[in-house]
């Protein structure tokens, strides 16, 4: 049996201000899905984010046979028809799924929640959509108009097709055990700070549990509190981290 632990913490918005979370995570008996949504103009992004996980849920549970992405693919389709959103004028959701049974462990990442799997040898294979990170530095007007689009970068949001761009993995159970999910909130530590590896996360996650990477993220973030050396438009962004323990 998997053995599954989550840690979650609000950051503050754009203006300082505390507000709920945008991320979501939704455990399953033999998955897991992680959210991190992002708000449009129009649309808030926590409504859209629960409604896909809802969706993710649902498909994941009825049907274990279909591939991670057509289980996607039909939840964008169908948040979007529900809500009347479009391509463009919606909010998004980057997108972390983790799926196990006795054969096989597989992973899906859309936009900038990884997925990392540790091996029996001590390595470890990042799995992760870094095609936002590699347009910086760019406008937020710039990265509206490169949002699922060929160049640009994708996430899931209105358009189903978005699905079919996702990064995937699969490996053998045995070749796997454990597996961490973050949103970009903890991965921060790891990919802008410097402050963490993904080794680092996990003696940590072993030891002290998952909320003590939370704490060494913003305990970084507090001794940068004008953003000076690590420039970010939040002081603080939501955190969400999953631990999955599948050596049990």
């Amino acid at each position: 049996m998997a053995e599954v632990r989550v840690a979650e913490q609000a950051g503050l918005g754009a203006d300082g201000r505390a507000r709920p979370s945008e991320d979501v995570v939704v455990v399953l008996p033999s998955a897991v899905i992680l959210l991190d949504g992002a708000t449009s103009a129009t649309h808030p992004a926590g409504q859209y984010a629960v409604a896909l996980a809802a969706q993710l849920a649902g498909r994941l549970t009825a049907a274990p046979e279909v591939g991670l992405a057509d289980h996607l693919a039909g939840a964008i389709r169908a948040v979007a028809r529900h809500h009347g959103f479009t391509p463009g004028d919606s909010p998004s959701s980057t997108v972390a799924l983790a799926r196990w049974d006795e054969s096989a462990v597989e992973a899906l990442v859309l936009a900038d929640s990884p997925v990392v799997a540790f091996h029996p040898d001590g390595g470890h294979t990042v799995v992760a959509d870094t095609r936002l990170r590699d347009l910086r530095p760019v406008t937020a007007e710039q990265v509206a108009g490169l949002r699922n689009r060929p160049g640009g970068f994708w996430v899931a949001e209105a358009l189903p097709g978005a699905a079919r761009e996702a990064v995937q993995a699969r490996w053998d159970r045995a070749e796997v055990t454990d597996l961490i999910m973050a949103s970009d909130g903890v991965s921060c530590g790891v990919d802008d700070y410097g402050v963490l590896t993904w080794p680092s996360i996990l003696d940590t996650v072993r030891a002290a549990g998952p909320f003590a990477v939370l704490d060494a993220v913003r305990s970084a973030e507090e001794s940068d509190p004008d953003a000076r050396r690590w420039p970010r438009s939040k002081r603080h962004d939501d955190q969400a981290m999953v631990w999955v323990d599948l050596s049990g």
